[in-house]
């Protein structure tokens, strides 16, 4: 089953949706756990879709060897879940899904794990989707032309360690209940991000090597958000909120937006829309 869980404008919906989650029935069979890895080497393709769906657990993705088209490593209880390969005509589905026959999730879902090696020099489109996890992903070095990331409940830390070698579209981000970080934003070379935040705690730090200029948007419900700027990258806020509260330092209003003291000169502008219910906005720059 997959589940999104958008921010503010559906935060009276994702109220039901995460007290479902706490009552959940846990699975009640023996729990059988097996490890396993699979992999493919590089055979011309020249572009690649990849979808990534894992459930429960920790999650690891990281750029893979030379040659590599993905290696994956996978904990998971065989009782609940079977492992999903499926490569056909440059389209790549990986992860693991639910057996028809189980119940819940399995009590030790902690025990779970998924470690994924994706192509550093094929163009993709990516789509993550992964739910009650504590997740690590460097996305440095990987070629990747669309994002799409989707999380329920989870801890999650995303790092753009290494510089986008392609042209990116859009990056989308949709957080639940969740402590959502995402490291590096200069490197996706993205002209758009967007993110769709339910609650929680969401950090957006922007610093890296910026190569165009770029549209920020954040839609949350509940919780805190910071954000993080370089100096010497021309930043420009819009918050359209009444009852969340901004911390402006190293900002000027004009208008009903707020700008730093180089937004004219500098090389590179974001601009950074915040929709948001409660909570509180807080800057930070960082030399």
């Amino acid at each position: 089953m997959n589940v999104t869980y958008p921010g503010r404008r559906t935060l009276l919906t994702l109220l039901p949706a995460l007290a479902a989650l706490l009552v959940l029935p846990l699975g009640t069979g023996a729990q059988s756990w097996r490890t396993v890895t699979m992999s493919r080497q590089v055979s011309g393709e020249r572009a690649l879709d990849v979808r990534v769906r894992y459930g429960a657990g920790r999650l690891q993705v990281r750029p893979a060897d030379p040659g590599t088209l993905y290696r994956m490593h996978l904990r998971y209880d065989e009782e609940s879940f079977e492992p999903v390969a499926e490569y056909e005509r440059d389209r790549l589905e990986l992860g693991v899904k639910g057996i028809k026959n189980s119940i819940g999730w399995p009590r030790d879902r902690d025990s779970g794990e998924l470690d994924l090696a994706l192509a550093r020099d094929i163009p993709m489109d990516l789509d993550l989707e992964f739910g009650a996890v504590r997740a690590s992903l460097d996305l440095g070095g990987l070629q990747i032309t669309e994002l799409d990331l989707s999380t329920g409940a989870s801890e999650s830390r995303v790092e753009v360690s290494e510089p986008n070698g392609v042209s990116m579209g859009s990056a989308g981000f949709e957080v639940g209940a969740a402590d959502f970080q995402v490291r590096d934003l200069g490197n996706l070379n993205a002209e758009a991000i967007t993110v769709d935040a339910g609650v929680g705690n969401v950090v957006l730090d922007f610093r890296g090597r910026w190569q165009r200029d770029a549209d920020v948007s954040v839609d949350m419900g509940l919780g805190a958000l910071e954000l993080r700027f370089p100096e010497g990258l021309g930043v420009k806020v819009i918050k359209n909120t009444f009852l969340t509260s901004l911390d402006s330092e190293g900002l000027v209003k004009r208008g009903d937006s707020y700008y730093s003291l180089d937004w004219e000169d500098a090389p590179y502008r974001v601009t950074v829309t915040v929709d948001a219910a409660f909570g509180s906005i807080d800057v930070v720059w960082i030399r």
